[in-house]
């Protein structure tokens, strides 16, 4: 008896294109109410959230944005953060910053490399060792700057992990899996791919749009 079966690699994201388009409409929608009630409740008026360049964090500026434009606070009390680490590219790097320019938020860049080293220092790990603590401390160190600036300013962290991230384990305890409201938790990767295309397609400017390509067009790396 043949037991062969066709399984569907992207069981979360729809063939069809018009049901596609509905998918990611009715996703997008629901992220960005959540994220306004959770603003109404707290009655705060500012966001922090670290931008890499790459497509989580991506999807959590373009769902924080339209919270904030259906609220009616402005694109500047979202506080976005690029946070250039020992594995930051240049490609990735510029993305984000062009990205947070067309966005109209503030933008912070905090470069982490001096931070970590101390910390290495700290704890007598060797830097050249490129193990589970290395890659733990930078994300960390991210995460300690994204929540110590939201105390700060009085704002919220938003998360940009994914499920399949969470569901994998693939993030840092006590690091990137750590926000203050996170809207991507629902979210599986390859639906993350296909929101941020949708909305390059459906609702925002030329120039933002070809960004967002850019990004849904580079490799995914971790």
């Amino acid at each position: 008896i043949e037991l062969n079966r066709n399984v569907d690699p992207h069981p979360f994201v729809p063939s069809d294109p018009v049901t596609r388009n509905e998918r990611c409409h009715e996703v997008f929608t629901i992220q960005a109410s959540g994220l306004e009630k959770r603003f109404v409740h707290t009655k705060l008026q500012k966001a922090v959230l670290g931008i890499s360049g790459g497509l989580d964090s991506t999807l959590a500026l373009l769902v924080t944005v339209k919270a904030f434009d259906n609220l009616g606070i402005p694109r500047e009390n979202i506080i976005a953060i690029t946070m250039p680490g020992f594995g930051t590219t240049n490609q990735s790097y510029q993305i984000a910053m062009e990205l947070m320019q067309s966005m109209g938020v503030e933008i912070r860049e905090i470069n982490i490399k001096d931070a970590c080293l101390q910390h290495f220092k700290d704890i007598g790990h060797d830097p050249s060792i490129h193990d589970l603590t290395y890659e733990n401390v930078q994300a960390r160190e991210r995460t300690q700057i994204l929540m110590d600036i939201a105390n700060k300013e009085g704002g919220l962290v938003i998360g940009t992990g994914d499920l399949s991230e969470l569901a994998l384990g693939w993030c840092t305890y006590n690091g990137d899996h750590m926000s203050m409201y996170s809207v991507n938790c629902n979210v599986p990767k390859t639906l993350v791919k296909s929101l941020v295309k949708w909305a390059a397609e459906h609702i925002l400017d030329k120039e933002t749009a070809e960004l967002l390509y850019r990004v849904v067009e580079m490799p995914i790396s971790p």
